[in-house]
């Protein structure tokens, strides 16, 4: 059973639609999904955690139909983006104390692991943190409620080259565990080094849905290929 089922998603805006995507997503699986600014990553990705009301589709968690389960389903499920949207003067451990109430399945001591793993000090700031440990602060509120499926949002955006591996490793690292992964990113390289599968989106399309190495070449070249405009000057 995947993890994630999205099946004929469709949202119609005045000057953009989503038409049909649909995707599914395997347990222990990192899938990477791609395509320019406005070909509907965000849209998509705001329907998962129905912040977007789609028009029409079916979008199912662990085999749950999200509308009827969001609950349950947000118990299971993290959401990970490269910016914060904590209290920016609020100490690490303040926004803790409020997050860890929300969910049923809180383990402090996972939570006193993966700070300890990270190096977060709970008494700064999201504002002292580097763009890289912010990350890794989500990454830490969501395995501590035992998340069984990530959804990254440009999680390495922004950040140095080193910042980047070492977050790549990680999510490997979870994938070994078991635990699923969407990773919206520009960053093509990021996405050779850890999707085992990719879902591209063009003008709200899916252009593509499978393994990354059933592509026969770099992501990068991949999209090149697909995105080519003649553009006159």
């Amino acid at each position: 059973m995947p993890v994630l089922s999205v099946e004929n998603l469709c949202k119609t805006y005045p000057s953009f639609s989503l038409k049909n995507v649909s995707f599914q997503i395997e347990k222990g699986s990192i899938m990477g999904f791609v395509g320019r600014n406005g070909a509907g990553k965000t849209t998509t990705l705001k329907s998962l955690l129905n912040l977007v009301h789609p028009d029409s589709g079916t979008i199912k968690f662990f085999g749950l139909p999200l509308n009827e389960n969001e609950d349950e389903i947000k118990q299971k499920i993290g959401y990970v983006v490269s910016s914060d949207g904590y209290y920016k003067k609020n100490k690490i451990s303040q926004i803790t104390k409020i997050t860890k109430s929300f969910y049923d399945n809180w383990d402090e001591d996972a939570w006193n692991h993966y700070i300890e793993v990270f190096k977060l000090d709970p008494k700064k700031s999201p504002q002292q943190l580097s763009e890289g440990m912010k990350v890794k602060y989500s990454i830490s509120l969501a395995l501590s409620h035992k998340a069984q499926f990530l959804i990254l949002d440009e999680p390495t955006s922004g950040l140095d080259p080193i910042s980047r591996n070492e977050l790549l490793d990680i999510f490997c690292q979870l994938r070994d565990k078991g635990i699923s992964i969407l990773f919206s990113s520009h960053i093509t390289s990021d996405l050779d080094k850890c999707a085992d599968c990719i879902t591209y989106i063009k003008n709200g399309d899916i252009l593509y849905s499978g393994k990354t190495s059933d592509i026969g070449m770099s992501l990068d070249d991949f999209m090149l290929n697909n995105e080519k405009e003649e553009i006159r000057v």
